[in-house]
């Protein structure tokens, strides 16, 4: 078991005073299976009054508004979560099994659905298909799918952006968590698999000493329906989720997860900042 302290900063700069902006933030933890979240808190500044509420998807949300002048829209996220290895059972669901499955089950429908994000390019819908085509067993599949994404994708910063497609970061070869997500979701997808996007945070050091503080990033993988249950995997890493994963949300895609997301009154042009430190406590 981990016990980690996430403290998660961003905000905007913006260009000049602005008179009004309408928010929403998905940034602080859900308890769930495998973590149990100790506290959590969201400091807002300037100072807003705000509302809570889960979303559709299960996410927390934050929702604020600033009605007087500011050049600075900064917001601070600090939580603490214990965090507990998940079990990774092999399943032997058939694919026959999996369409009975998915005809019985509500929750599985929106998550068999290509977003534009998540949109697969040809060669990667055929590659899919191949993996699908060497073994009857749906999780086994899909996990070799998730690692052919991986493997086949190279993680580098600043060649994709935000609003990137999964087709865009597979033309390049390159992309961020972000978009390796989108990519394996469109593959599994693209062959029947009922698969979800998983917003959170990852600590990177696995033999972290207690007490100290690295810099994070937040972090996104997947997880596919597995008859009855969801199987989640890290493409990006090539790993198990495990208890270094801190779960904040989840969607079809970032769309609907993002950390923050909101509109403003005043001069056009924004720059985002963002800062994540995680410190294992335990």
């Amino acid at each position: 078991m981990n016990r980690l302290r996430i403290k998660h900063m961003t905000g905007f700069h913006y260009g000049g005073d602005v008179t009004a902006s309408y928010n929403e933030a998905r940034m602080l933890p859900v308890s769930s299976e495998g973590q149990l979240v100790l506290f959590s808190n969201l400091e807002i500044l300037p100072m807003s009054s705000h509302h809570g509420y889960v979303d559709y998807w299960g996410s927390r949300v934050s929702s604020f508004e600033i009605l007087t002048p500011h050049k600075e829209l900064s917001l601070t996220a600090t939580s603490l979560v214990e965090v507990r290895p998940r079990p990774h059972e092999d399943k032997s669901l058939t694919w026959a099994e999996l369409e009975l499955a998915v005809e019985e089950s509500t929750e599985t429908v929106e998550h068999l659905k290509q977003t534009r994000r998540t949109n697969p390019p040809t060669e990667v819908e055929t590659s899919a298909r191949d993996l699908k085509a060497k073994t009857d067993s749906v999780c086994d599949a899909a996990l070799e799918i998730c690692k052919a994404i991986g493997e086949a994708v190279e993680y580098m910063q600043g060649v994709t952006g935000v609003h990137s497609t999964a087709a865009e970061a597979w033309a390049q070869r390159k992309g961020v968590c972000q978009d390796i997500a989108h990519l394996a979701l469109g593959a599994l997808r693209s062959v029947g698999i009922p698969a979800r996007y998983v917003s959170g945070y990852l600590h990177p050091k696995p033999n972290a000493a207690i007490g100290e503080t690295v810099a994070g990033e937040s972090h996104a993988w997947v997880e596919w329906f597995c008859g009855g249950e969801w199987r989640g995997y890290d493409p990006t890493n090539l790993i198990d989720i495990g208890d270094r994963h801190v779960l904040v949300g989840r969607g079809r895609d970032y769309n609907d997860v993002p950390p923050l997301r909101g509109v403003y009154a005043g001069p056009f042009g924004s720059t985002l900042f963002v800062k994540v430190e995680i410190t294992r406590e335990a």
